[in-house]
């Protein structure tokens, strides 16, 4: 099975049309037909259902396409790897980053580190840990960030240099927005929101027994959705601090937690990985400037 296959495969499964595929490709239609056809032969399962005037994928075909887009994307990132090695100039980063003020630490990195490589590219995934533990696994990712401490056995990591602060986030109206911090009892009835990873690892480690107590409305990965919410009175979303805007006249408010909950973030790598030029001194710095 060649990359060539799976990039006329991937143009297909996009356009839902051989005619128009075969244009975004650059060849002929009966070229890419004549390699659809051999592709599902090799695999020895149909990939599309042809209609009259559109190809719909099988449910064989959705498992190639996600697989698909994975083994693209490596070949990719190795065919632009291996270009970099003899580029003095710069190369290419891939990170995969939660939602954090201290992103701020790592842009400033990769800003000083541009200053000294001009023609240094990066590509930022952001998601929680699952997300980018995934693609860091698969090897399509550089480096990841996590909110939560990282399985030594599997990475290698470097703490960052300040944690993250956890608050309440409500309408600037609310009657919590009076008290100077909010406790366990202030969200007693309050319907909340809060990302999964948040609400079961650094929320429950702050309620500890009573958890069970608050009542979770609903779940976001992002800040910006979760703000929305917050903005029309469906409830109060529980984050860090700096993510969301409460500055004057943004109608939202911000207070920490009290008991005080922090998160430490972390920069992860694969144990045993070896980095692009580019990736290694990138390392060196934040290894320097993180004083690790």
């Amino acid at each position: 099975m060649e990359i060539r296959t799976l990039r006329y495969f991937l143009a297909v499964a996009r356009e839902e049309n051989m005619t128009r595929a075969a244009e975004t490709l650059h060849v002929t239609q009966p070229t890419l037909s004549k390699a659809m056809r051999q592709l599902e032969s090799e695999l020895g399962k149909k990939l599309f259902i042809r209609r009259s005037f559109s190809i719909a994928l099988t449910d064989e075909g959705v498992l190639l396409r996600d697989r698909a887009e994975d083994l693209v994307t490596m070949a990719d990132k190795v065919e632009r790897e291996f270009l970099s090695l003899d580029d003095i100039t710069g190369g290419e980063l891939y990170l995969g980053l939660a939602e954090s003020w201290q992103i701020r630490c790592l842009a400033r990195e990769i800003r000083a580190l541009k200053d000294c490589y001009p023609a240094l590219k990066y590509h930022i995934t952001s998601g929680d840990t699952e997300q980018v533990t995934e693609k860091l696994d698969k090897g399509l990712l550089d480096f990841a960030v996590l909110c939560e401490i990282p399985n030594a056995r599997k990475y290698d990591y470097l703490p960052f240099p300040e944690p993250d602060v956890w608050g309440l986030v409500m309408p600037a109206g609310s009657p919590l927005a009076e008290k100077a911090a909010i406790t366990v009892d202030d969200l007693i009835g309050v319907p909340l929101f809060a990302s999964e990873q948040g609400w079961k690892n650094d929320i429950a480690r702050w309620c500890g027994e009573r958890l069970s107590e608050l009542r979770l409305e609903g779940s976001f990965r992002l800040s910006y959705n979760a703000s929305m919410f917050v903005r029309e009175g469906l409830g109060c979303y529980l984050t860090f601090a700096h993510l969301v805007n409460v500055s004057q006249g943004s109608g939202l408010a911000f207070r920490p937690l009290s008991p005080r909950l922090e998160t430490k973030l972390f920069l992860i790598w694969n144990k045993y990985q070896t980095f692009t030029p580019i990736a290694e001194r990138f390392l060196d710095l934040l290894r320097r400037d993180f004083r690790v």
